[in-house]
């Protein structure tokens, strides 16, 4: 018999003292849940919007229960670009992805080497998951590559679909991950489940109609369109229940594919909202995906300790038929200009609403924020650094939280558009280095409309929310300043205090052509 030495005792008990200390702390850190709506607008939620004709209950008592962000903003006017800002804590466009979206095929836009949001979280102690619409690329195992490197939106590789997808959601953080590749009305339609197709696609479907199309495509028994968001909800709170007494915090990534195209509301919310418009029915469909959550949320017992954010990937979309819902009394931009794919407000100013019972008080805020920003405030609510070339361009926005804070607001920021078009935004003035929209919007990119209109365009945000007068003329010096911040933020790599960082690709800005005269720049 060995008898055990008082020091090597007390040892002991230090260790599991030290071991249950640590299991109680990690228990602490909140568990994370992020749900980014597809293509919907500002004035669709109707916390955010008093004349909404769509009624949103579930958002609208996230927002009673939490604090709804009237200046949040997406990095970009369009889905696949916000993504990777999401993901990422940079502005998309430092990506190699200086204009548009990717297709279904495209190859994996997030750099391997790349610290993301889900893998900094998965390194301190989350659980990380992924369920809905990925749209940041993959790579596909491509039998014939004749049209993969044109990334057409309408082109069909001929794909080994038995074999798993290389550089998806599992590399770059995500123990586990149910998405499909694009928007849900790009081909291929594939389940991908943890990087591997769950089925062979059997058959080519495609769909016409004015809101309820979707592009010609392989497409597998077990993708029903219709089934996407429900199926994207099911999958969430299943997970929500098999986590929620884990030890370790989870982190749900959740991009729905609604209500972007195809306009798909099922039975139970057909004619709900009353607008004889299939997309206020959809807006309705997806206020119910977010109050399933809630509620998995409540009955795990886990809703107090969990930071529940919801927002938009970017403005809604003209495929709602605008004019239609006006017919209504219903304006899905608000007070706003423009709507997806625009530089204007309509664009990118997004519904945001955050919740977190346990330490955050409801409320409003006037903050100015972007989806860049969840990287840093997450790093700062588990109190952990992260390197100097991730997120750089992310700010904290614990602060407006009520949380305590030692990190810098945001004070500005930069906006860009679907064909590449940037403004730069500080304080209440907005300068757009583009003569229209920017994006579908008129007066369109290359329109005779847009010929005889000045370079540059300023607005007064305080006095002139709609961005109706262009006060380019009357404040050169605003404009002449935010180009040059503007120039340094691309220049530099970053936009927040650091080590100056490299863009991704070549240092091409075609709607920023005044660029190509700064010397600095070229150094």
């Amino acid at each position: 018999m060995y008898l055990i030495k008082p020091i090597y005792l007390f040892a002991g008990l230090l260790l599991l003292m030290s071991c249950s200390t640590s299991k109680k702390q990690e228990k602490k850190n909140p568990n994370i849940i992020f749900i980014l709506a597809d293509d919907l607008g500002y004035g669709d939620v109707s916390c955010f919007n008093p004349n909404s004709k769509i009624h949103t209950p579930n958002i609208d008592d996230l927002a009673t229960d939490g604090v709804m962000f009237t200046d949040a903003h997406t990095s970009s006017a369009v889905c696949t670009p916000t993504r990777y800002s999401v993901l990422t804590g940079r502005y998309n466009w430092r990506s190699t992805l200086k204009s548009g979206v990717l297709s279904g095929y495209s190859k994996a836009l997030i750099d391997r080497e790349r610290l993301t949001l889900p893998a900094f979280l998965k390194e301190n102690g989350y659980h990380t998951a992924c369920f809905g619409k990925w749209h940041l690329g993959w790579d596909w195992k491509i039998i014939e590559n004749d049209s993969l490197s044109k990334d057409d939106l309408n082109a069909l590789p001929n794909v080994d679909y038995a074999s798993p997808v290389e550089n998806g959601p599992k590399t770059r953080g995500f123990d586990e991950s149910y998405v499909f590749c694009g928007s849900l009305d790009m081909a291929p339609y594939v389940w991908v489940e943890n990087d591997v197709p769950t089925m062979v696609p059997t058959k080519y479907t495609v769909n016409t109609g004015k809101q309820t199309w979707w592009r010609n495509g392989p497409t597998s028994d077990d993708f029903q369109h219709e089934n996407v968001l429900p199926k994207v909800a099911e999958k969430t709170v299943e997970y929500i229940r098999k986590h929620a007494k884990d030890q370790h915090p989870f982190f749900v990534y959740m991009p729905l594919p609604a209500p972007h195209t195809p306009i798909l509301p099922t039975e139970k919310f057909k004619g709900k909202s009353g607008l004889d418009n299939a997309y206020g029915d959809f807006v309705m469909m997806v206020d119910d995906v977010v109050g399933q959550v809630m509620k998995a949320l409540d009955k795990a017992g886990v809703a107090e300790n969990t930071l529940l954010i919801f927002t938009s990937d970017n403005g809604c979309s003209p495929q709602a038929d605008f004019e239609q819902l006006a017919t209504k009394g219903h304006h899905p931009s608000y007070v706003f200009r423009g709507a997806k794919a625009d530089i204007y407000e309509g664009g990118h100013r997004v519904p945001f609403v955050v919740r977190w019972p346990a330490n955050v008080a409801s409320g409003v805020s006037k903050q100015l924020v972007c989806t860049t920003d969840l990287f840093a405030t997450f790093a700062e609510v588990i109190g952990v650094a992260y390197p100097d070339n991730a997120a750089e361009d992310s700010y904290s926005f614990s602060a407006a939280l009520g949380l305590e804070s030692q990190a810098p607001e945001r004070t500005s920021m930069v906006h860009h558009s679907i064909n590449g078009s940037f403004a730069f935004r500080k304080g209440k003035y907005k300068a757009i280095f583009c003569p229209g929209s920017g994006g579908w919007s008129t007066p369109r990119p290359g329109s005779q409309e847009v010929k005889n209109l000045p370079p540059v365009q300023l607005y007064d945000l305080e006095t002139d929310i709609s961005e109706q007068k262009n006060l380019e003329s009357e404040f050169p010096e605003i404009i002449e300043e935010y180009r040059s911040e503007l120039t340094a933020i691309v220049k530099n790599g970053r936009s927040t205090v650091g080590v100056l960082q490299k863009n991704d690709g070549p240092e091409t800005w075609p709607q920023l052509k005044w660029m190509k005269e700064s010397a600095e720049l070229t150094e």
